[in-house]
């Protein structure tokens, strides 16, 4: 166990007021021991509070009063004091294992641990899953929770984790449920493996055994240059098609019996497939918005101004293991503010970058505008290349690649989900582009306004 150490404190809050510095070391509070920042919320909550801290190799005890539920005002390093559990599957999708090498630590960092998915709704597999954790998660009401399903066969799931475990684990599934946890549940699909009758099974089973479940989300397998196993490849059209019409139909067995659709493709089938979106309401409050299901029409009705509020997408991919901030425990994107704002330039063309996928999504939303001066960027993934395409992937090399080629003296807005503290993936950052951005909130609202700014 490492001691969380804190990397800001609020002016004029409760842990200031008491001397709390950035650099300490929260030993423990009120005697005990945080294991992570659940277990430290739950002590800080207290209306009065011994801090212990380490200063330098200096141990102090400071003294914190306030209102029960006030916020101490500390934002530490991390998520996670002790250490990550760590993922033993060995699926065949896996991304990480189609990671190029040189890239941060973190990124290759497999987890496999209920609390993240709590925090950051990361998905579980619940193969390292206890009676312990079970009874943690009960007591706290660790709630939601999200877990991979992929298949309800045992010994096909097994065959998918690569692990015998897979077979039983679902067993926590069932636990969670009948405790009242509310769970999110998640279907990669694979073309060949656990598509078609094996999908089919898969719905019918969570029909039969998990029919509390909040929501299942059924996504495409991601496929980098770097993948390695001969059966995984990208869906074609036509095996995208067969996966709406199962989800489709899955749903309206699902509204007969359980009153709601229940199961939802990801957008990048409806593109895949080259059908239409479905209508706002069909989402049912857009429960999965930030698993990719919805996220177009939901862009859509936040552009239009439908009185829809804008959702911000969780943190960048994998940004869970850089750090732990007060607000919502998320790491921001934008990183520290800029030393000066970029100048606004009036009446300049714009040029809205994005990945190819969202360049579809965006295109007829931006044609409705009748406006000759903005034009979509579509940035290819070269880095990652195979069917990559969702903007939250785009690193600097491919973005400077593309504006290298656009015109000074334009503006060029960058959407901020493709940033986790203020870096792209492969570690660059935007100072470092050929043409200056200006970094929106990924969301319809945001982009609209910075159109007409």
């Amino acid at each position: 166990m490492s001691a969380p150490r804190v990397v800001a404190v609020a002016p004029a809050s409760p842990a200031a007021v008491a001397g709390v510095l950035p650099g300490d070391e929260i030993l423990a509070l009120n005697g005990e021991r945080p294991r992570d920042v659940i277990s430290y919320q739950l002590l800080a909550d207290e209306p009065e509070i011994l801090l212990d801290v380490n200063r330098g190799g200096l141990e102090l005890t400071l003294e914190v009063h306030k209102r029960a539920g006030e916020p101490l005002g500390v934002e530490v390093h991390t998520a996670l004091f002790d250490q990550v559990r760590t993922c033993d599957n060995h699926c065949e999708f896996c991304f990480i294992y189609q990671l190029p090498r040189g890239l941060r630590e973190s990124l290759y960092v497999k987890d496999d641990d209920y609390r993240l998915s709590f925090l950051y709704g990361n998905f579980t597999t619940l193969t390292r899953f206890t009676e312990a954790d079970l009874e943690r998660v009960v007591t706290e009401r660790l709630s939601p929770l999200h877990v991979s399903i992929h298949t309800t066969d045992p010994q096909r799931r097994a065959e998918i984790l690569r692990n015998r475990r897979g077979a039983t684990s679902l067993r926590w599934l069932r636990a969670l449920l009948d405790h009242g946890i509310e769970v999110h549940g998640q279907i990669v699909v694979c073309p060949g493996v656990n598509d078609g009758d094996v999908l089919d099974d898969t719905l019918a089973g969570v029909l039969d055994q998990y029919p509390e479940l909040a929501t299942v989300c059924v996504v495409p397998l991601g496929v980098s240059r770097y993948n390695t196993e001969t059966r995984m490849r990208a869906h074609t059209p036509a095996e995208a098609g067969a996966v709406l019409a199962a989800v489709h139909d899955w749903q309206e067995v699902y509204r007969a019996v359980l009153g709601r659709r229940l199961v939802f493709a990801a957008d990048e089938y409806y593109l895949l497939a080259g059908e239409p979106f479905p209508p706002a309401e069909a989402y049912e409050g857009f429960p999965m918005h930030e698993d990719g299901v919805g996220m177009a029409r939901a862009f859509e009705l936040e552009f239009d101004g439908a009185g829809t509020r804008p959702m911000a997408p969780r943190s960048g991919f994998f940004a869970w293991l850089e750090g732990a901030p007060a607000e919502g425990y998320r790491a921001s994107r934008r990183g520290e503010p800029a030393g000066e704002e970029l100048p606004v330039r009036p009446g300049a063309p714009v040029g809205v970058i994005t990945g190819t996928y969202g360049a579809r999504v965006l295109e007829p939303i931006i044609a409705r505008l009748g406006r000759g001066d903005v034009r979509i960027i579509e940035v290819r993934n070269e880095f990652f290349g195979g069917n990559t395409g969702v903007a939250g992937l785009l690193v600097g090399a491919d973005i400077h690649r593309a504006l290298r080629r656009q015109p000074a003296g334009h503006r060029y807005l960058l959407p901020d989900v493709c940033l986790s503290r203020g870096r792209f993936l492969d570690g660059s950052t935007p100072d470092e582009l050929p043409r200056p951005v200006e970094v929106v909130a990924t969301n319809g609202a945001a982009l609209r306004a910075a159109l007409e700014g």
